[in-house]
């Protein structure tokens, strides 16, 4: 098999992936079109593989084109940090920059998130609210926001960001119906809201797996934004964040927030980019809005 013409074809290739077009991708390199289908054509051979889905639409990459992309952008980040570093200065504050977390966090993160644009507007931002934990070593992700365990990773950049308290919340047209909840020992004559999936790692959801009857869970569902809405159309009481449940005058917390629920929030970054431009610029506004907003990490 023939090398490819090192970086450069790749770099173009890149750029094709990043705008989704040969045009968009032409223009951005300053070179004609048919200048950049022969660096793919001729990358795409010498690796023995298919690189794109060429459409009507443009070019998206194959399963292969997304592994040597994804290497791409880390390369070209690290190689624009160098730049940088060489010429006295580290910047460049443009570009995506994309952060994960669980999809119940989106409410305490859009606000941050909006301050941050508007220091930074040259930054696109994607939030990929997700369960599944995203692999920043294949660069799914600059950012990381994550509740439970500490991350274990040798390779990642882990710090606490705060403590999240839990409590059980429920609707006035439920406490009318069925009155307060006192404590988690008078459980009689409650109707509780739950999960799909067990949840065990999650303490005050572990909580409700080993105290309640299975008749007492009238309903369940695949995320706690569901039970959020459970809750607010009165169908029973569920644990919920409290600094999210508290945004919404609807939710009603029916307990003091007990010690044991209480986790932790990760800030988790990969140590090639963890001292980008623009990382470090969104972990500082993303920790001065927790600071005062939100409870400081123990």
């Amino acid at each position: 098999m023939d090398k490819p013409n090192s970086w450069h074809d790749i770099h173009i290739a890149y750029q094709v992936a990043k705008l989704g077009t040969l045009s968009a991708a032409a223009a951005h390199l300053n070179v004609h079109h048919s200048t950049v289908l022969r660096h793919i054509d001729a990358l795409e051979q010498s690796l023995n593989c298919k690189l794109f889905h060429r459409h009507a639409r443009g070019y998206t990459a194959t399963e292969q084109g997304k592994l040597l992309f994804q290497e791409a952008q880390q390369t070209q980040e690290r190689f624009d940090r160098m730049l940088g570093k060489l010429a006295g200065k580290d910047t460049d504050l443009s570009g995506t920059l994309v952060i994960t977390t669980v999809n119940t966090m989106s409410p305490l993160l859009m606000p941050i998130i909006g301050r941050f644009q508007q220091e930074h507007p040259n930054i696109q931002v994607e939030l990929a609210g997700d369960a599944r934990i995203f692999k920043l070593e294949y660069g799914e992700a600059h950012v990381s926001i994550r509740p439970g365990a500490q991350p274990k990773d040798p390779d990642y950049v882990v710090q606490p960001l705060c403590e999240m308290q839990v409590s059980l919340y429920a609707s006035q047209a439920y406490l009318s119906k069925y009155g307060p909840l006192q404590n988690l020992q008078e459980l009689q004559g409650h109707k509780f809201l739950s999960t799909i999936s067990p949840l065990n790692n999650i303490a005050s959801q572990r909580w409700m797996n080993e105290t309640l009857d299975k008749s007492q869970v009238v309903f369940r569902g695949s995320d706690f934004n569901l039970l959020q809405d459970a809750i607010e159309n009165g169908l029973g009481v569920a644990p919920l964040n409290c600094q999210i449940a508290s945004n919404n005058p609807k939710l009603l917390q029916l307990i003091p927030a007990p010690p044991e629920w209480t986790y932790k929030l990760w800030l988790v970054t990969h140590r090639d980019i963890h001292h980008s431009p623009k990382v470090q610029a969104f972990t500082k506004t993303l920790k001065e809005m927790v600071k005062e907003h939100w409870h400081k990490p123990s």
